[in-house]
């Protein structure tokens, strides 16, 4: 049980997980505790997707932004163990630094409201009305608001406030304002209730406590095992094919991007015309560039905050958060203490962008842009640190092929599909017994706690169906 080289794997299992993002490892993890067999599958050499981490001279670097709502501490104590709960720490401050407002907040909805009434001069009834409207929101509902008549309807005319209550959700999830209001207001409503956590001790610490969890409940997985092929027989999943072998099981968890899992892994014939015609209109969502910045040892520069908005864009515009062109990057800055016993400053700089921009590109023409990325980005953050670019020993740059070569989804997409992936992922199993999906879909479903949280429901899924085999 544990960690094993993919010839040490057994050939039958209950339940195959593809996949070792966040709701992969924690429908595994539940799945091992009730008793089943389990096999948890990873094609990277490291397990948590796109809550992972990577080592460089000296530096560990945690992927994506390091935020999430206090939520995470239950699911942590819920589903893992009270020693990670224990872990999950408010982070201190949150700023935003743009031409319309310069402010700190610790994201809090008391102290976002008096930010609101006091600094944005609106009155208390319309943001107590705003509030009181996203926490009505469930996904359930049959709600066509988009995020621009939210916005409308609370705060005509005022981008200021759109880019403050907006800007964040979209780094976070890839929202627009075009997107459903229930995208928006779900994640916003987690956020706002008690602030931004993150993990202590970093990324790495996490995931090695949930491999250890993971052994310790009796779950197999393996990493560089890519799963090739989900085995269908008579309509119901009898099997996996990874690395060229077959291993039977009864029943697979994909936790890969929605649409390869039914047009690559499964295949288009195993599902009914009607699911196929809703399938092609899922839409994939937009992916990241990441820029990783390492301190010189003993090099350290004065608290600039924990998350760091800022942009010099006029207003508040979400597609120009795409351009390859940045003008807006949020930076996640991590101090020696959030690894205790650790002297390093790290800083990672997270711009939404498209495939689109970087997919054509030369080698020499992408090793120039990605370059010019982090020379960009450097300039830019010397504003908050200066001299910067005489304080760091290394620096490198992720973009949305890199996103795609380590995550295997569509476009390198960070955020998954647009919210109408997450019917089709809901109920790919009425269409092949025994196959199941948790992943970024519907938007909602993104950041740690979305899809630590859907694990744990496709698990439940997953666990009444074995039963009642």
């Amino acid at each position: 049980m544990g960690r094993k080289r993919f010839e040490e794997i057994s050939g039958e299992y209950d339940v195959v997980v593809a996949g070792g993002g966040l709701g992969g490892l924690t429908a595994a993890n539940i799945l091992a505790k009730n008793g089943h067999r389990v096999l948890l599958a990873e094609h990277h050499f490291q397990l948590g997707g796109l809550a992972t981490y990577f080592k460089r001279k000296n530096h560990i670097f945690d992927v994506a932004l390091h935020g999430f709502p206090i939520g995470m501490k239950k699911t942590l104590r819920k589903y893992w163990s009270q020693d990670m709960a224990d872990r999950i720490i408010q982070v201190k401050s949150i700023r935003f630094d743009n031409p319309q407002f310069t402010l700190e907040t610790t994201f809090t909805r008391d102290d976002f409201t008096g930010i609101l009434i006091n600094k944005f001069k609106l009155k208390k009834e319309t943001v107590d009305a705003f509030y009181n409207e996203l926490e009505s929101m469930n996904f359930y509902d049959d709600n066509k608001m988009t995020n621009r008549d939210l916005f409308n309807k609370y705060f005509p005319g005022r981008n200021d406030v759109v880019r403050l209550l907006m800007e964040p959700i979209t780094y976070a999830n890839g929202s627009n304002l075009d997107e459903l209001a229930i995208t928006y207001g779900i994640v916003f409503s987690n956020f706002m209730s008690k602030g931004v956590y993150t993990f202590l001790g970093g990324t790495d610490l996490m995931i090695d406590m949930m491999e250890k969890e993971l052994s310790k409940n009796g779950a197999d997985f393996c990493t560089k095992a890519r799963v090739e092929k989900v085995i269908v027989e008579e309509g119901k999943v009898s099997g996996v094919r990874i690395n060229g072998r077959q291993i039977k099981c009864r029943s697979v968890l994909s936790n890969g991007n929605i649409l390869s899992t039914i047009h690559e892994w499964t295949g288009d014939k195993y599902f009914s015309p009607d699911f196929m015609e809703k399938t092609r209109n899922v839409r994939l969502n937009t992916s990241s560039c990441q820029v990783y910045i390492g301190l010189k040892k003993g090099e350290k520069f004065d608290f600039i905050g924990d998350l760091l908005f800022t942009s010099t864009y006029p207003t508040f515009e979400p597609g120009k958060l795409l351009s390859k062109d940045v003008t807006s990057r949020t930076y996640s800055v991590y101090y020696p203490e959030i690894r205790p016993g650790s002297d390093d400053y790290t800083i990672v700089a997270s711009m939404n962008a498209r495939y689109e921009d970087w997919a054509d590109l030369s080698p020499v023409e992408y090793e120039n842009a990605k370059n010019h990325l982090i020379e960009d980005t450097l300039t830019a953050l010397d504003k908050y640190v200066p001299g910067i670019k005489g304080k760091i020993d290394f620096t490198e740059a992720a973009t949305p092929k890199t996103f795609k070569r380590y995550t295997l989804h569509g476009l390198g997409s960070s955020f998954g599909t647009k919210f109408e992936g997450l019917e089709i992922s809901m109920k790919i199993s009425e269409q092949v017994s025994g196959l199941f999906h948790a992943g970024s879909v519907g938007i909602i479903m993104s950041g740690w706690l979305g899809a630590a949280n859907y694990g744990v429901i496709v698990s439940n899924k997953i666990d009444k169906y074995l039963c009642n085999l």
